[in-house]
């Protein structure tokens, strides 16, 4: 398989419009990269296309901010380790993030959290009406951040705001905080709880399920948890993609020291979730197998509920919008039953 053909495998259509890219790009990403341009030289060139476009508007002109983000987020994925090429995307796509920061209403935040001698990052997007509460949204091994910002425009809309949290191992977090994954992961979920407005959920996305997850475990300030994709005892799937974003997350090339550590951030038996939960999972998800959440729901104490797509693809991109939607609602529901 040649490595364009790996990346299309590893981001589909469906993942590509979930992360906020706009139709006519992922069309002329295919293009670009059938005719042997490379994937980052493609997405990259298409995120410069936007940028040189000066709409007068603002409203357009933060359309265009987001969709040139999103172009820039894919370019980077091109790389599982942080060389200079992937890191220096990374640095431009959170820079236009921060422009089109300046455009949104309300303005969104940027969240910069101290933690483990190092930094936390993050944006917070908060709904024009009042807020019923947080909803702290994370990935796992390539997605994070504003990867999420279709997502908060969701939950805004229901009048919530949303903590794109970059957790440790994940983008600025690990680039330029200096957080890797080898840190007391559910700390560090609980200071982006800390950081949030009213009652909080954790909505965690792949591997981020597990971490929220077990973040709600230990954190009774947790009112409600969203599992999307995710193992609850993480293995190397000796998938080249998956592997090395392991590693990269770790900070090392050493796999079995990854597995180790996998080991470590696993549910433990003795793990609880007081929290109502919420369980996603897709029929047709190559990751991930159902058996593998199920002990999520086990561990449940209270209301545990789960919904299933059959022909679901990780972390449901190919229903994206009824996902969200779903999840969203979910939430809304959760956070008003616990109204005082």
């Amino acid at each position: 398989m040649s490595l364009t053909d790996a990346l299309w495998r590893a981001m589909p259509p469906t993942r590509l419009l979930d992360g906020g890219m706009d139709y006519a790009d992922v069309l002329a990403l295919r293009t670009r990269t059938a005719a042997g341009q490379p994937w980052e030289v493609a997405a990259e060139h298409l995120a410069d296309a936007r940028l040189a476009r000066t709409p007068a508007n603002p409203v357009t002109a933060l359309a265009e901010l987001r969709y040139a983000a999103a172009d820039l987020l894919f370019a980077q994925m091109a790389f599982n380790f942080d060389e200079p090429r992937k890191v220096a995307l990374y640095d431009r796509f959170t820079s236009v993030v921060a422009q089109a920061a300046e455009l949104a209403t309300p303005r969104w935040e940027r969240v910069e959290l101290p933690f483990a001698q190092g930094t936390l990052f993050g944006w917070l997007v908060r709904p024009s009406a009042p807020v019923i509460g947080t909803v702290v949204v994370f990935g796992g091994q390539s997605g994070w951040g504003a990867t999420y910002l279709p997502i908060a425009d969701a939950l805004a809309r229901r009048g919530m705001a949303a903590l794109l949290a970059e957790g440790p191992g994940q983008g600025e977090t690990r680039t330029r905080g200096g957080v890797l994954l080898d840190v007391d992961v559910r700390a560090a979920y609980s200071a982006f709880v800390s950081h949030s407005d009213g009652r909080v959920g954790l909505w965690g996305n792949s591997m981020g399920g597990l971490y929220a997850a077990t973040a709600a475990a230990s954190d009774d300030r947790v009112a409600a948890v969203c599992v999307n994709g995710a193992p609850a005892a993480p293995r190397l799937l000796g998938f080249r993609t998956f592997d090395e974003q392991a590693c990269a997350m770790l900070g090392t090339e050493d796999r079995q020291a990854v597995q180790a550590n996998f080991d470590r951030l696993a549910l433990r038996p003795e793990d609880r979730i007081r929290a109502p939960l919420l369980v996603l999972h897709g029929g047709a998800d190559p990751i991930v197998r159902l058996e593998e959440q199920k002990p999520f729901l086990t561990a449940a104490e209270g209301r545990a509920d789960l919904k299933q797509w059959d022909d679901g693809e990780h972390t449901i991109y190919n229903h994206a919008a009824e996902r969200t939607a779903y999840v969203a609602d979910w939430f809304a529901d959760r956070f008003r039953e616990q109204k005082d």
